[in-house]
């Protein structure tokens, strides 16, 4: 037996045979396209090797690249699969000329099968019946003539090949001569060979097969037939075996034909013998061999319990025995069905669908009951260059009526999602009554009626998401946000006016919206902000239930007037995967809703069978969100205010002005414009140099967090984690606001009490259940002075009664900050936050859903209609007294070594970005470890690197800059490197750069902003798809793991990257604990030399700060942001002014003073929101004149160029 076995192939095929070489104790050699590099095939191969970019003529078919493979992998024999080179003779002969065994027929065989003109004539001298042919055509010429002769309709066919690919049905001379072209170079671009021919096409034939196995000696063996009738485009859809409604003698014949022409030329291995049969007639006519294993192969295997594959290598290595007996000991047990899955849409003539494979997840699979041959996973891409069959979903049962069931059930419970699939339509074709009948023609699925239950977008909008409520709820701790509807009242409204449950998932619109059409009636809702919206261009109400018949069209377009969002709800809700618990969309971390992005053309959204409600509702007028432009927005005094961090002044200032929301907001975060804070701080300590800086903590939705001198209030989308000061929190009854607050909109905080909120909400949600637009009691605003004095703290413990001084500090109604000790780097306060976390686990707390380690601090998100405010500190406060001794606890911890590409391109390119774009003169750049040598006193960039890479950095916080993203810092204080972080921010780092801001170094979890301090770039944090060993979960680090470096080449990191998230590079992980007794008597033993290292250091740092107020760099001018005065000049006598229907920034000017433009060409791109929104020419004209210059600000109404 061969040691090592090429598979030159792809795909299913490849997976399938790499199975049986495993069984069979020998070696696999993958090869592939680059666009296949994510196959299944190359992960499970023992080798692979890349045959480049390209389609299959640059790739699998090229054999100059396969020999070069074979030779280099030393593999002995080839298996072609099928397809590609499966059935080419020259291939083999270049293997039989190398020494290499094909396993295979000879390339005789496959010239005289392998091209149907010359199987033909063989089937003829073996007295096999022949249905009206020509041979092989020298012309489009004598292709017509041929066809008038055998009489139309008539099929063109490709000599060589299979697969359906290479031919075409014809019923007149002008579809033959619209064909003759297109099969031709299907068929050289596919099997390297264009010879065409003409048969006679029979519209109502059944496509029986015999799949035959010979020994080369003359003898051969026919292991059952298979019905291949189901057939879409000429190809193979549902195969079964055996064959239904087939007399036993009929099928004995066919058995005894086939056998009879395998062996009349010797025939060697695995080969099929088709045949068209007239089931009206008990006839059967041949139609053509295929020399090589065929697509459908498993329901043979599953039926007659053979492994084909491992008889064809047993062949080829002379090891196969007496093909006779084999044969005869052989008995059909059962009945056995195969459904192939293609990407493509049944809805749009069968039209190809590539693209990412966003969920994918199939039944288990016992190999004999159910038995799924795929190459996909979540997380590939499916490209447009090969053949889109995804998987084959086989299944064996007792009889044939079972088998039909379990494959409509397994079918079912297949999940391929991001991109279409037949996967309900192969349904559809197993519920007629002709397919359980067994009465399925060639022709039966041409008029086949399929009517999905989807929703097609012609056009996607401006940022049209799948969103559902409450979202994603239970990872705050590890950097994933809830995401979810940003207005979340509309949302839950729209739903209740269906009967759709609470949590059901719907689409997110924002500021303009999408066009769709309906496949099967849909009972929809809109609600939220007013849009222009048509079902066929009649207008649609908002909040009352409207229905959609097949192929409308609902149009939605931009907001008429305040707001920035409506939601679209239908009945059943959008359906999709969930991930981590919830439908919700999360763009940045590219996960949730359709693919784990916005919605874009083409798209297919699938909805429940019957998408209809028994209700026909309406909003009362008083339930509908009142949104205008001028809100107030209900807060709680808290985390942070006066007189710790703010003046009293500043909160007074707060409250009093009337905020400007700024056009760079999003669903992360909404800015605003406004006073700026005296501060009650001049700098944030060694939290950093902005008064606004303090230890990272955890965030809650809704809070108004200084990222500066600039209030940004967090949005659903939100970090976890970070380090400022946030002075309210919105209450969750008004969180719904912040959705629809748009550029140029004006807000006011008024503070409210823990108990008026919990109210509010409670009435809402009544409201909400029952549709009931009672008026509720209006909170009573508190009073600003008597607030402040307050402070927003809600309790303390002393040192002396725990130990540690504890403050308990509101986040709004829904979160409670628990701090610890001073405002300190300690690691013995972040394992006291810890030890509450551990805790509260084990105590199972009713109410409490998440907790959220800071580096000081433990958030505590807890549901406060269940769990009141008062009873939860009571319960906190009994922790703690029981929590008094916690030197000797030990919590479970890993050291897990990762590399680290010192000074990588990417970050070196990330650092020149933001000296283009950002800011030039920056202490900092261009060079970032040659600053961190600086500030931190240090004599050479060796001295940086070596501290790094000696270092063990013990992970505090994960999601600081989201998704498992590790906050850290050196358990040896000697190594704690400082830096100050960018101001501004950059707008750009790579995924998993590494970087030291403050005192933390930081693993950025995904590509996006950040100010960290760049030392390299490490592998993934997160894996979106895949379980590995590495990742049990998506996240791969934990609180307490210590993180250790170990040096790696940008060019060795990129092979890790790739190998990774794959589960083919293995991490060192060790085992330990972290005991914090055993901590401090570490420090204890070295704080002299410690406290030397740190004088040293903060020597250096406060040099290289006055270094900064000495030229100027210590602040940086950030004004001219804000949107300009209108200062334009008249209108000229019948010129038209295009203005700007939103505030933003100017993008892009696509057009010049001259040029014309016709009505509703693009004139404009602004960026608002962090989206490109289009402007559009109002009319037909000529460009007079730009208004603005392309980067300048501006608001909604402000001029942009003139039409003369």
């Amino acid at each position: 037996m061969f040691n090592k076995v090429l598979i030159a192939n792809r795909g299913a095929i490849a997976v399938r045979i790499i199975r049986t070489l495993k069984e069979l104790g020998i070696g696999s050699v993958a090869v592939y396209a680059e666009a296949d590099a994510d196959s299944l095939h190359v992960t499970l191969a023992d080798d692979a090797y890349s045959l480049g970019e390209g389609a299959a003529t640059e790739t699998y078919l090229n054999q100059e690249k396969l020999f070069a493979v074979i030779e280099q992998s030393g593999a002995q024999a080839v298996h072609p699969g099928y397809g590609f080179l499966s059935e080419n003779p020259d291939f083999v002969r270049a293997c039989e000329q190398r020494g290499v065994a094909f396993v295979g027929p000879t390339p005789e065989q496959m010239n005289a099968f392998g091209l149907k003109h010359t199987a033909r004539a063989l089937a003829e001298e073996n007295k096999v019946p022949l249905l009206p042919a020509t041979g092989l055509l020298k012309d489009l010429e004598e292709a017509v003539t041929s066809a008038e002769h055998i009489g139309y309709p008539v099929i063109l066919k490709s000599t060589a090949g299979g697969g359906g690919i290479g031919m075409q049905t014809c019923y007149s001379e002008a579809e033959l001569r619209k064909a003759f072209d297109s099969v031709k170079r299907l068929s050289a671009n596919n099997f390297s060979n264009d010879g065409l021919f003409v048969e006679k096409y029979i519209e109502t034939a059944r496509h029986i097969e015999v799949q035959v196995f010979g020994d080369g000696q003359g003898n051969a063996v026919a292991l059952g037939e298979r019905d291949c009738s189901s057939q879409r485009r000429n190809q193979k859809v549902v195969e079964e075996c055996p064959a239904p409604n087939i007399p036993d003698t009929v099928r004995k014949q066919l058995h005894d034909t086939a056998v009879r022409l395998a062996e009349a030329v010797h025939y060697r291995n695995a080969g099929t013998v088709e045949f068209i049969y007239d089931a009206g007639e008990n006839t059967f006519y041949f139609l053509e061999v295929n020399t090589r294993l065929q697509v459908e192969h498993g329901v043979t295997e599953q039926v007659y319990g053979v492994d084909l594959v491992a008889w064809m290598l047993r062949q080829a290595a002379g090891e196969l025995g007496d093909i006779k007996q084999l044969g005869a000991a052989l008995k059909p047990r059962g009945h056995a069905l195969q459904a192939r899955l293609y990407a493509e849409d049944a809805n749009k003539n069968f039209q190809p669908c590539a693209g990412l494979l966003s969920a994918v997840d199939f039944p288990p699979a016992d190999g004999q009951a159910l038995r799924i041959d795929t190459w996909v996973e979540a997380g590939l891409t499916v490209s447009p260059y090969f053949d889109p069959m995804l998987a084959k979903v086989i299944v064996w049962q007792d009889d044939r009526a079972r088998a039909i069931d379990a494959l409509d059930a397994a079918l079912a419970d297949t999940m391929l999602e991001g991109i279409e699939t037949n996967a309900d339509y192969v349904r559809t074709i197993l519920a007629t009554p002709e397919f359980h009948a067994g009465e399925v023609h060639t022709r039966f699925l041409n008029d086949l009626a399929y009517q999905p239950h989807t929703v097609d977008v012609l056009a996607p909008g401006t940022m049209t998401t799948v969103q559902d409520f409450p979202g994603r709820v239970g990872y705050w701790d590890i950097g994933v946000p809830p995401s979810g509807p940003f207005d979340n009242y509309s949302l839950r409204l729209g739903n209740r006016l269906l009967g759709n449950p609470e949590g059901t998932a719907g689409l997110e619109i924002t500021l303009n919206g999408p066009t769709l059409k309906f496949n099967t009636a849909t009972d929809f809702v809109l609600a939220g902000a007013a849009l222009h919206a048509t079902l066929d261009d009649q207008p649609v109400p908002f909040c009352q239930v409207v229905r959609a018949e097949p192929g409308q069209v609902l149009t939605i377009g931009k907001v008429v007037a305040s707001g920035a969002r409506a939601y679209l709800m239908v009945a059943g809700g959008i359906q999709c995967a969930d991930y981590l618990g919830s439908k919700s969309t999360f763009t940045l971390g590219q996960f949730g809703g359709f693919a784990g992005r916005a919605l874009r053309t083409g798209d297919v959204l699938h909805l429940v069978e019957q998408p209809q409600s028994e209700q026909r509702s309406k909003a009362p007028e008083a339930l509908r969100p009142d949104i205008d432009g001028n809100w107030q927005l209900r807060v709680i005094y808290g985390p942070h205010g006066a007189p710790d961090f703010f003046t009293e002044q500043d909160m007074r200032t707060f409250f009093q002005h009337r905020w400007e929301v700024h056009y760079n907001s999003s669903r992360t975060g909404i800015r605003l414009i406004g006073p700026k804070p005296e501060w009650a701080r001049s700098d944030g300590g060694e939290a950093g140099l902005h008064p606004s800086n303090i230890h990272d903590n955890a965030y809650a939705i809704g809070t108004v967090d200084f990222t500066g001198d600039m209030p940004v209030i967090l949005g659903p989308d939100g970090p976890s984690l970070g380090g400022f000061v946030c002075p309210v929190t919105v209450i969750a009854a008004d969180l719904w606001k912040l959705g629809q607050l748009k550029a140029g909109d004006k807000l006011q905080f008024v503070p409210a009490s823990l108990a008026d909120a919990n109210r509010l909400e409670r009435e809402q949600q009544t409201q909400l259940a029952q549709l009931d637009s009672t008026e509720s009691e209006p909170a009573q605003p508190l009073a600003i002075d008597e607030l402040i004095a307050r402070t927003p703290v809600l309790k303390t413990l002393s040192g002396d009664e725990t130990c540690v001084p504890v403050v308990y500090r509101p986040s709004g109604d829904k979160y409670l900050l628990v701090e610890y000790g001073p405002l300190q780097l300690d690691i013995r306060l972040r394992f006291r936050a810890h030890a509450l976390m551990l805790y509260l686990q084990a105590q199972g707390v009713e109410g409490i859903l998440e907790m959220t380690p800071g580096i000081r601090s433990l958030q505590i998100h807890y549901e406060s209609q269940q769990l009141s405010t008062d009873r939860l500190l009571d319960l906190l406060e009994k922790a703690e007294h029981k929590l008094q001794n916690i030197d000797e606890l030990e919590v479970p911890s890993r050291i897990v070594h990762l590399p680290l590409s010192w000074d990588d391109p990417a970050c070196r390119q990330a650092a020149e970005k933001y000296m283009q774009s950002v800011r030039k003169d920056a202490p900092w750049c261009p060079d970032n470890i040659e600053f961190i040598r600086r500030i931190n006193g240090l004599d050479s960039i060796d001295e940086v690197k070596k501290i790094l890479f000696e270092a063990s950095y013990v992970v505090m916080g994960l999601g600081d800059v989201y998704l498992g993203a590790p906050v850290a810092t050196p358990l040896d204080p000697r190594h704690r490197l400082v830096t100050t972080k960018y101001n501004p921010a950059r707008t750009w780092t790579a995924e998993n750069s590494v970087g030291i801001g403050g005192s933390y170094l930081c693993v950025y979890g995904m590509e996006g902003p950040g100010g960290y301090q760049f030392v390299g770039r490490t592998l993934q944090m997160w894996n979106r798809y895949r379980k590995t060993r590495e990742f049990t979960n998506p996240w791969l680090l934990r609180f307490f793991d210590q993180i250790r470096f170990y040096e790696v080449s940008h060019e060795e990191l990129q092979q890790i990257r790739r190998d990774f998230p794959k589960g083919q590079y293995p991490l060192r992980i060790e085992e330990t604990t972290f005991k914090l007794s055993d901590y401090e008597a570490f420090i204890e033993q070295h704080q002299s030399e410690i406290d030397a290292f740190v004088k040293k250091r903060n020597g250096a740092f406060n040099e290289e700060l006055q270094r900064w107020i000495d030229n100027g760099q210590m602040n940086f001018d950030t004004s001219g942001q804000e949107a300009a005065e209108e200062q334009v000049d008249a209108l000229p006598e019948g010129a038209t002014a295009v203005e700007s229907h939103v505030a933003g920034n100017i993008w892009q000017f696509m057009v010049k003073p001259g040029d014309k433009v016709k009505a509703g060409d693009v004139v404009c791109i602004l960026e608002s929101m962090k989206m490109e929104i289009e402007v559009a020419a109002p009319e037909a004209g000529v460009v007079d004149s730009l208004s603005r210059a392309e980067g300048q600000s501006v608001n909604a109404g402000d001029r942009l160029l003139v039409l003369g």
